[in-house]
């Protein structure tokens, strides 16, 4: 079988394996796309338990990383690949065939998967992510900022040439368009704001 569909497909199964979900069913016995957002990202795990929610961002981050690892691994010589298992990982968290293909929205797992292929321009959409947070306390502008800078920075900073651009730009895409609610809530007025934790 060819490395591009191996990876694609190794991508998509690691990416779909919902932890949110299923460490809030292992330890609380509940449905978390029944509570807070609905979404089972380590933000919505998070509003149930902190703990969880942090183990839930690191695990979603890790299914990134391993997807692309396996890929580079498969195809050393051919970074597309590994492209297209990022691709894969990100469309599988936000799609999952496990929950009827309704997931998370890819933030955590963009970052797990990218993270080995641009890393200069990860870093500098972390930058971004953390400006717009300080500026207007918004996780969900935030990420939205930082998700379209990605495929900006990258090939400025030469991390990626066509059509690895396109793959990343399609995934950035993805996380944008799973957080239409949240925007649609910024320009009402009613999307809540980021609150640190008190000590």
């Amino acid at each position: 079988m060819h490395p591009v569909l191996v990876s694609a497909a190794a991508g998509y199964f690691l990416g779909s394996i919902p932890f949110g979900y299923l460490l809030i069913r292992l330890f609380r016995g509940a449905d978390v796309r029944t509570m807070g957002s609905g979404n089972i990202g380590a933000t919505n795990v998070a509003r149930t338990s902190p703990l969880l929610g942090m183990v839930t961002l690191v695990l979603d981050l890790l299914k990134g990383t391993a997807a692309v690892g396996i890929a580079l691994a498969l195809s050393p010589a051919n970074r597309t690949v590994a492209f297209a298992a990022a691709l894969a990982a990100v469309s599988g968290h936000i799609f999952p065939i496990w929950l009827r293909f309704r997931g998370g929205k890819g933030v955590a797992t963009g970052l797990g998967s990218f993270v080995l292929l641009t890393p200069k321009a990860v870093l500098l959409a972390m930058a971004v992510f953390v400006i717009m947070l300080a500026a207007f306390r918004f996780v969900s502008l935030a990420s939205v900022t930082a998700a379209a800078s990605l495929p900006l920075f990258a090939p400025v900073l030469s991390e990626a040439h066509s059509p690895q651009i396109l793959m990343l730009a399609i995934s950035s895409a993805l996380i944008i368009f799973k957080h239409r609610s949240n925007m649609q809530r910024l320009l009402a007025g009613t999307e809540p704001k980021f609150k640190a934790p008190r000590k």
